[in-house]
């Protein structure tokens, strides 16, 4: 990447576009564009989460997460260029069979919740679908190669599994859905 940015208030969006990695400037609405923004605002959310007292090992996990999510974020901004490696995604596979192995099986849906720590793994998990759903949108208009969607469908499913790990790590049960209420 030649051009970094030295400075930051450059107000070249002003007039409402944005430029891409490649030097084309496009409108800040335009679908490439708000599946960018929802992959910056997942690792935002990440960053949030970072910012709890989490195990080391969830940690360093989402800390390579964060460095993916840059990565794509990268791939996203100019077009037909990869970033992103297959072996990312084996890298997620594994990590859900790692997280998966040490949890109880599940016999009812859960809710969002229990720790502070496991509701901000749930608000990334539902930001990383609104990324997928954006470049399923994009992928409707522009080229767009299937790793990053299965990324972020895996990386999905990983901080769904990882909000009952912190769940579980804290001594906090999952917030089971209750079928019948009163």
């Amino acid at each position: 990447m030649p051009n970094r940015l030295t400075t930051i208030a450059t107000r070249t969006g002003d007039d409402g576009t944005t430029g891409l990695g490649d030097g084309r400037r496009v409108p800040k609405d335009a679908p490439r564009i708000a599946a960018l923004g929802a992959v910056d605002e997942l690792n935002s959310h990440l960053g949030v989460l970072r910012a709890e007292a989490l195990p080391s090992g969830v940690d360093a996990d989402l800390v390579i997460i964060q460095h993916d999510l840059f990565d794509l974020g990268g791939e996203l901004s100019i077009p037909g260029h990869t970033l992103l490696a297959p072996v990312r995604l084996a890298w997620l596979d594994e990590r859900l069979a790692h997280y998966n192995g040490e949890l109880a099986p599940l016999a009812e849906f859960i809710l969002p919740g229990g720790t502070r720590a496991a509701a901000l793994a749930h608000v990334a998990r539902t930001a990383a679908r609104r990324a997928e759903r954006d470049i399923v949108a994009l992928a409707h208009a522009e080229t767009v190669g299937d790793l990053p969607r299965q990324y972020l469908n895996r990386l999905s499913d990983l901080l769904f599994v990882t909000a009952r790990v912190l769940n579980r790590a804290a001594g906090t049960p999952d917030v089971l859905w209750q079928r019948r209420r009163t």
